[in-house]
């Protein structure tokens, strides 16, 4: 006998598409697999891209917004923005997307997602050593992946690269850090020009590693 779930559930997909999440047609493909129409290899080759991960948070966001205001927390948001969006466009970044402290992009390769977040971390903060800074700066925290991705959602990047690459820039790094995802260390290892420290941590269950110039000097930065 067939079983039935007993209450309503939602399978039209311009409707389920309405809510931003994923396009009408990869709503009808997901809907298709799980009806056996369309098989999960069929999906896998229609969908999967290999891409670098780009993600970066801003430091102390709702710290400043509840000690100085939405409205310098927003501007603390803007500067960052301006300094990073040209660095992304300059090393090829695709599918820039910011939404409230994030900024994501992906990128062909990892080694151009490499270069544009450590020029970043130099440029952040040249910024906020200028006359143009805000007397209570934010700083990138940024997580870099690099692997097969589903090429859907806002980002055109879901999958375990693209998670680990979050918790690693949302989660996990510190003002001014760069860390890199196993897969993303192991495609760009052979760089002479940076310095890579494996670590750990015991909430990550994913060994990770933090990148840094060689050639670029930069302070002990403090969020606050």
């Amino acid at each position: 006998m067939e079983k039935k779930f007993p209450y309503d559930l939602l399978e039209n997909p311009e409707t389920l598409a309405g809510f931003q999440g994923w396009s009408k047609e990869v709503y009808q493909d997901l809907l298709a697999v799980q009806q056996n129409v369309l098989t999960e290899q069929a999906f896998r080759e229609k969908y999967i891209e290999t891409r670098a991960i780009f993600i970066l948070d801003m430091t102390s966001f709702t710290e400043s917004a509840i000690r100085y205001g939405a409205l310098a927390a927003f501007l603390r948001i803007l500067d960052v923005q301006k300094v990073c969006a040209p660095v992304l466009q300059r090393h090829g970044a695709l599918g820039i997307r910011t939404f409230a402290d994030d900024i994501t992009a992906t990128f062909m390769d990892p080694t151009s997602a490499l270069n544009a977040a450590l020029e970043i971390h130099e440029r952040v903060q040249h910024f906020n050593q200028s006359p143009l800074a805000s007397p209570y700066p934010a700083y990138a925290c940024i997580g870099l992946g690099y692997g097969e991705v589903f090429h859907i959602g806002m980002d055109r990047a879901m999958g375990d690269q693209m998670n680990q690459a979050s918790k690693l820039g949302e989660d996990t790094a510190e003002a001014g850090e760069t860390l890199l995802t196993e897969s993303f260390y192991h495609a760009v290892a052979g760089r002479t020009d940076c310095h890579f420290e494996p670590r750990q941590h015991p909430g990550i269950p994913f060994l990770y590693y933090a990148a840094s110039s060689k050639t670029v000097q930069t302070q002990k930065i403090q969020s606050f």
